[in-house]
């Protein structure tokens, strides 16, 4: 069978496949009021990462699913992208993964059985590292290459972590860098220097469990991970579903090495202009900022970092034990504030 990218199979890749938030609100419109069920601590009515189901007062279930084509070429790689950002999900309610299920689409007539098993193995040494089998899954023939996985998790009531507990004088904490979107974009075009791929897979392959850890404690108060819509996308969730605003530091934000130089030179996703256009309305925007700059703030993470309310005076302690944990670009990017529910750039 004749070689081919992997990223050529696809018409998006990685995170940059979601639909729009636009999109996706006028699906779910009316969804969560049409079924009431008490146990259900968080479903569709606030955005938020994944479902909780509370079972009894000592235990909750968390469930989520994620799944999306290649952001990369190399089989293995693009398998532990995609059960990291997966496993993101768990994490940022507070809790901790159990196990997972493979979601596996692939067009046999184009991949041979042994890419599809690189993926797969991927997908498990990712849940390995995570402590966690792959206990099952389902399998489809399809046009384009798709992985993903469905994970469920436990945590603890009290620490179920949403994105509508951010409070005014907060301090907001970004773990990782932003710009994997620049970076797919330049990569798919080969574009993308070796160097700046490998830092790329060591950000997306970095679990966020850092958020089990700091849903223990009581001074963050939301928590939620930056993916398919952008840091402007996820921030206006979490402003919307507070009920707060939220002042995000243009200066402040992690970039990844290169993504600046790459916004600049243009390679930019398609995925960053529709995030834009869905929810520019909620976000006011420095007259003097870059419009490359505006792009990378909305650019699509694949596998990005998690997003961290907390109480201001713990801001600095919080964000060095994350960092200390493995998360080098750890930073404090803004602050909450009252006022109308959205985002102010500055």
């Amino acid at each position: 069978m004749t070689c081919v990218r992997l990223t050529e199979l696809a018409h998006g890749g990685g995170c940059g496949c979601k639909l729009a938030p636009s999109v996706l609100r006028e699906l779910l419109a009316d969804r969560a009021r049409a079924m009431p069920f008490s146990q259900l601590l968080v479903g569709t009515e606030s955005s938020d990462d994944a479902a909780v189901w509370q079972v009894d007062e000592r235990t909750c279930v968390i469930a989520t699913t994620d799944f999306f084509m290649p952001v990369v070429d190399d089989p293995y790689d693009f398998g532990r992208i995609a059960a990291t950002n997966a496993l993101s999900d768990v994490y940022a309610m507070g809790g901790k993964p159990i196990m997972a299920l493979a979601i596996l689409g692939m067009p046999l007539d184009k991949l041979d059985t042994g890419t599809v098993r690189r993926i797969l193995e991927g997908g498990e040494a990712v849940c390995g590292e995570a402590g966690i089998p792959v206990a099952g899954g389902h399998s489809i023939d399809s046009v384009e290459p798709i992985y993903g996985l469905a994970a469920i998790g436990l945590c603890v009531p009290s620490e179920v972590r949403r994105n509508t507990g951010a409070r005014a004088g907060d301090a907001l904490i970004l773990t990782k860098g932003i710009g994997v979107g620049v970076y797919s974009a330049a990569f798919k075009k080969q574009q993308l220097p070796e160097d700046a791929y490998a830092e790329m897979i060591a950000s997306t392959t970095l679990l966020n469990r850092i958020g089990h850890e700091l849903a223990k404690d009581d001074d963050v108060h939301a928590i939620t991970d930056v993916t398919g819509f952008g840091l402007l996308g996820h921030a206006l969730e979490m402003a919307r579903g507070s009920g707060v605003r939220i002042r995000i530091d243009a200066d402040s934000v992690p970039w990844l090495a290169r993504a600046e130089a790459l916004a600049q030179a243009g390679f930019i996703t398609g995925a960053s202009t529709r995030n834009w256009n869905s929810y520019r309305d909620g976000v006011t925007l420095d007259r003097a900022l870059p419009d490359w700059r505006r792009q990378l703030l909305t650019d699509p993470q694949t596998s990005g970092g998690l997003l961290v309310a907390c109480r201001a005076d713990r801001a600095d302690a919080l964000r060095d034990a994350i960092e200390a944990a493995g998360y080098p670009r750890a930073s404090i990017v803004g602050a909450v504030v009252e006022g109308d529910a959205g985002v102010t750039v500055a």
